[in-house]
């Protein structure tokens, strides 16, 4: 999974700067980008996926599976993430948004089609 993660991220950085270059070089590619923006439907239907990423302790939680912490067990060792319960009740809101899935019973982890779409929205708020 970290091959598969590290070559995510060097493909989206090369993504990142391609994009960045013809957007500056390009006002054609500027301007049609804003059109996809406009013409594009159903922004509100985005905001419970966007809010269950907005609260640091899910951020972490998110952060810990991805580095192999997958139980909630040894998620509560993590300092800062609260107790059991708490922990649990992050853990239903990211997946009930999607974000997380359970392959196994007690066992946590991002949906594989999940994966780019958070790479990428963690990404661009990074600039």
């Amino acid at each position: 999974m970290d091959n598969r993660l590290a070559e995510l991220e060097r493909r989206i950085t090369a993504l990142e700067s391609a994009a960045l270059s013809t957007a500056h070089t390009d006002p054609a590619e500027a301007e049609q980008a804003l059109r996809g923006l406009q013409e594009r439907e159903g922004w509100a239907g985005l905001a419970g996926e966007l809010a269950a990423l907005g609260n640091p302790v899910r951020l972490t939680l998110l952060r810990e599976i991805v580095r192999g912490r997958a139980t909630v067990s040894a998620l509560s060792e993590v300092e800062g993430l609260g107790t059991s319960g708490q922990i649990y009740h992050h853990l239903r809101q990211l997946t009930a948004e999607g974000w997380l899935h359970t392959p196994t019973r007690g066992t946590f982890a991002i949906p594989p089609a999940r994966v780019v779409a958070l790479l990428a929205i963690l990404e661009a708020l990074q600039r």
